[in-house]
């Protein structure tokens, strides 16, 4: 692409472009990048990273009960037998 050519639909006084070299996707760390996020979201939410396997979370509940996600490829699989998810428990 001409980086001194306006993409269709673009309407500029001046023109500039910026073309995006890499996107997220593309990047060999991505799956890393979105399990860290994924699990600083998870902590934050009072669960907890297992030692054992660190793609599983526990989060046991007021009432007792117990909720596990485990990520497996790029799914979640959740788990428990706690009725209510509750963020306040």
């Amino acid at each position: 692409m001409d980086p001194n050519k306006v993409p269709p639909g673009f309407k500029a006084k001046e023109v500039k472009v910026c073309e995006l070299r890499k996107t997220l996707y593309g990047l060999k760390q991505s799956p890393r990048v979105w399990f860290d996020k994924f699990t600083t979201i998870m902590k934050t939410m009072g669960y907890k990273q297992s030692q054992g396997n660190h793609t599983l979370f526990i989060k046991h509940s007021a009432s007792g009960g117990v909720i596990t996600p485990i990520v497996y490829g790029n799914d979640v699989v959740l788990s428990g037998n706690d009725v209510v998810l509750s963020g306040n428990d």
